[in-house]
């Protein structure tokens, strides 16, 4: 044991330095500068895109869901869509769930 006390020792020597405070605000200033670059502003982006997405909807638009069904849009609600999923087969939706709008003839070709 008597090993680890000299650097022990040394540690609390060297620990009395002061950090300057400005170095800290400027860190905690990048660190958030760097947050709001790479996290939060993409994200805002996808979000708007999907809202612009979602509220574009119109009857007879082929849409891809996020659980990966595919569906043409029969009916249009205010948060809710119909989708003709096969022969006669009507779904009800909520319009967030949608992901992505197909072109034309899409789910024909598949």
């Amino acid at each position: 044991m008597s090993f680890f006390i000299p650097e022990a020792m040394a540690q609390a020597q060297t620990a009395q330095t002061e950090a300057n405070p400005m170095v800290t605000l400027l860190m905690f200033g990048g660190l958030f500068l760097f947050m709001y670059l790479f996290i939060i502003r993409p994200q805002r982006k996808r979000q708007k895109e999907h809202t612009e997405l979602v509220g574009s909807l119109n009857k007879g638009d082929e849409v891809v869901l996020s659980s990966g069904m595919l569906g043409k849009i029969v009916k249009v609600d205010e948060n809710y869509i119909v989708l003709e999923t096969g022969n006669n087969i009507e779904l009800k939706f909520q319009k967030v769930a949608v992901h992505a709008v197909l072109p034309k003839g899409t789910i024909k070709s598949i």
